[in-house]
């Protein structure tokens, strides 16, 4: 597969930061007296701002995701880089890579310090769109953040949400992890279990992605 840009998402793809997602998103959904399984089910590639309108359409959204926020920003307990992540972003040239994240910046450049592993000079995160994943809003933006059109970028996600909004934008999608069942064939362009699945080979002309698929 031959592309020019790669856009990530960052929990889940780059991190392993879901352990601490979950629980920080339950403990919060006990407070409020929500069904905290609903919560998590329905939290995977959306903004908690999204998240918290969809499921709680009572509660100051925009309040009580700066809240979630707040509790995510100084809270790194357990995350580590995905498998394959620092070797597959050493392989990228600089400018070739961004991350599309739901998370603030804030929670994001945490994170990727804390699994060691280097911040792009393109990280789009919640307050740089007005609509979340499913829309392709954050994806275009990166897109042309990176100076590339939006068909020559490959994304890796591994949320539905983020899935559709690649789509949407018009860029192929590799999906990664085991959450993505139930999408149309055909949808992504592979599916793997971890990073170190995924190889990239720098090019004068762009990148030439190889994916052994594992599913």
């Amino acid at each position: 597969m031959f592309c020019e840009r790669i856009l990530f998402d960052l929990d889940g793809v780059l991190v392993d930061s879901l352990p601490l997602i979950e629980r920080i998103l339950r403990d919060w959904a006990v407070r409020h007296g929500l069904n905290a399984d609903d919560a998590v089910a329905k939290s995977h590639g959306r903004r908690d701002i999204d998240l918290i309108a969809l499921i709680a359409p009572e509660l100051d959204a925009a309040y009580e995701a700066g809240v979630i926020a707040g509790l995510e920003e100084h809270d790194f307990e357990g995350i580590r880089p995905i498998p394959g992540a620092r070797e597959l972003l050493d392989s990228l040239p600089p400018g070739s890579w961004g991350v599309v994240t739901s998370g603030t910046r804030r929670v994001a450049r945490g994170r990727l310090a804390a699994a060691g592993l280097p911040e792009p000079a393109v990280l789009l995160a919640a307050e740089d769109f007005e609509r979340g994943k499913p829309d392709p809003e954050g994806y275009l933006k990166g897109a042309a953040a990176l100076g590339t059109p939006a068909g020559r970028c490959v994304v890796i996600e591994d949320a539905r949400a983020g899935v559709e909004a690649a789509l949407a934008a018009g860029m192929h999608c590799i999906g990664l992890g085991g959450g993505l069942g139930g999408l149309p064939e055909g949808a992504l362009a592979g599916a793997v279990e971890d990073l170190t699945s995924i190889h990239v080979a720098a090019l004068e002309q762009g990148l030439l992605l190889e994916v052994r698929r594992s599913r």
